[in-house]
């Protein structure tokens, strides 16, 4: 029974291990999207067969939902890791960046989640709250560090960033949306913040000159 129970125990922990392999490989192929994110490119830079493949995830969907629910997962890590970041401003900025990561990966097999991450569907119920929950928490450090803005909600901030990834589908558009992040970002600071920022160093401030009447 001991015999048996040793030889079953291999072949999950392989199980595990392959099957993390794939959805690894995976997020690579889609993220680089194209002809070449097929599920045979996936299986070879996985390192394993294809029959792998499908006996972890039988259709195409159940590969790309699972690579979809991992993303979430590690963007909800991320926010809990950044936390400890001494400044709130980088450390919503960096979840930002890493973001449009995720949203590479996405844009690689959107064809694919179109049904499955329709408004209104559990996975879309799933991922939203999760991220909503992940961006709130660096929002809200923020603005109670007085750095940011009190007037916008997590929901208003993942519907902006999500427009900037999506209203570019030109190779490089990644470059694009990192940029206009740091200016979104930018604007988001509170006033004063953002003249201390700009103002040359060892410059003091100009007072205000009053008008004559």
């Amino acid at each position: 029974m001991d015999d048996h129970t040793d030889q079953t125990r291999k072949p999950r922990a392989d199980a595990v291990r392959n099957r993390e392999r794939v959805l690894e490989a995976a997020k690579t192929v889609f993220n680089a999207g194209g002809p070449e994110a097929s599920l045979e490119a996936v299986a070879k830079r996985a390192g394993v067969g294809i029959g792998t493949l499908y006996r972890h995830f039988p259709t195409r969907e159940d590969l790309f939902e699972a690579v979809y629910r991992r993303e979430v997962e590690q963007l909800s890590e991320l926010a809990e890791q950044l936390k400890t970041t001494k400044d709130p401003i980088d450390a919503l900025r960096r979840w930002l960046r890493s973001g449009v990561e995720f949203v590479a990966t996405k844009k690689g097999m959107v064809a694919a989640l179109a049904l499955a991450v329709q408004s209104g569907s559990e996975l879309h119920a799933f991922s939203f709250e999760r991220l909503t929950t992940a961006i709130g928490s660096l929002l809200d450090r923020a603005v109670a560090a007085g750095a940011m803005r009190a007037d916008i909600s997590p929901e208003d901030l993942l519907r902006a960033f999500f427009g900037m990834c999506y209203m570019h589908d030109q190779p490089g558009w990644q470059s694009s949306v990192l940029r206009m992040l740091d200016v979104f970002v930018d604007g988001l600071r509170v006033q004063m913040a953002a003249k201390a920022r700009l103002r040359p160093a060892g410059r003091p401030a100009k007072p205000a000159v009053k008008r004559k009447r």
